[in-house]
């Protein structure tokens, strides 16, 4: 199935990795409920899921911190997520379905929180991994990542078949003999 995954990432975060900076280093778990999570996470694809229908990433921009709207034109948003609005990739669905998280909410040494999960659906699940920064109060979207992948397990290649091995011959059948009375 192809894979499709798509970064929108403030120069700040680039350069945090560039200098060895990893996501994991210090985490803590982040102090918020689940509904707080489920609102976070919906209401940032589906920001993206309007921007791909409408073809306007203004929104999306304007709702991200203030290192993601320096880092990204609504321009450059429009080139980033092109793949999903050229293939038409319906996000829709997120409002609805359950997500199951990878990576619970947890804060990064830089103040960010970090989390990642998948919406299991069918035929593909949409995957995602989100980074948000404290904004006056709020948590503000910093960085996303977006892709589809294969929903359930998948089997592995087949095995080339072989002919099962011929089995000895044996000579014929005997009936029982009858009882004698």
């Amino acid at each position: 199935m192809k894979r499709l995954r798509v970064w929108a990432l403030a120069a700040s975060l680039a350069a945090c990795a560039a200098s060895g900076w990893a996501f994991a280093q210090d985490a803590k778990p982040a102090q918020i409920d689940r509904n707080g999570v489920l609102i976070l996470i919906r209401s940032s694809l589906l920001a993206l899921d309007q921007a791909n229908k409408t073809g306007n990433y203004t929104v999306l921009r304007d709702l991200g911190a203030p290192g993601f709207q320096s880092a990204n034109t609504a321009a450059r948003l429009g080139d980033i997520f092109a793949g999903l609005r050229r293939d038409k990739i319906d996000l829709s669905g997120v409002a609805v379905l359950e997500p199951q998280l990878t990576l619970l909410p947890q804060i990064e040494s830089s103040g960010m929180m970090h989390m990642s999960g998948f919406f299991p659906s069918v035929p593909a699940e949409v995957k995602f991994e989100l980074l948000y920064a404290p904004v006056d109060g709020q948590w503000k979207l910093f960085g996303m990542s977006v892709g589809l992948g294969q929903s359930g397990p998948t089997a592995p290649a087949a095995a080339p078949r072989t002919a099962p091995a011929a089995a000895p011959p044996q000579g014929p059948a005997k009936k029982p003999a009858k009882p004698k009375e």
